[in-house]
């Protein structure tokens, strides 16, 4: 089964713990003092917040959690039959978690992770691949087709 996964840069942790623990009517499954994510069954999603510093306010990213590698290798290879730029990265550190992803930029610039967590962290890592760092930077125009015309050479 694949699992949504919104992350959602904020001001305030704690204003916006409180406001997403009363619309989701849950409280966060981890607590950090510069995050915290909800695993919520309904709606089925991982959604995430953190007060980065660096980051705009507002939505970080968007994803798809899948519960195997095999799962994760199989979107990433569909994401590449499609002719999209991906950034892959193994036992990648972030979010206090350990995973195995695909990064990859939509045709507007939206960033998506896809994503396999196998582990735990005990601190929020990074994890900014080159694809990622350059559509924050703004190098990948959303007028640009597929965008890949500038991401494709950002991979390692």
């Amino acid at each position: 089964m694949k699992r949504l996964h919104v992350h959602v840069a904020v001001d305030d942790l704690e204003n916006s713990i409180d406001f997403y623990s009363t619309l989701f009517a849950a409280q966060p499954t981890v607590t950090k003092p510069d995050y915290a994510k909800w695993m919520l069954d309904d709606p089925k999603v991982n959604f995430a917040i953190s007060s980065r510093g660096r980051r705009p306010v507002g939505v970080d990213h968007l994803g798809i959690q899948v519960e195997t590698d095999a799962e994760l290798r199989e979107l990433a290879g569909r994401l590449k039959a499609a002719g999209e730029a991906t950034q892959d990265q193994e036992a990648a550190l972030c979010c206090y978690a350990q995973s195995n992803k695909a990064w990859v930029n939509d045709p507007s610039g939206t960033r998506w992770e896809t994503f396999f967590t196998f582990g735990e962290a005990t601190t929020y890592g990074e994890d900014e691949p080159a694809l990622v760092a350059q559509a924050r930077s703004g190098c990948c125009p959303a007028a640009a087709p597929k965008a890949e015309a500038c991401c494709a050479t950002a991979a390692p």
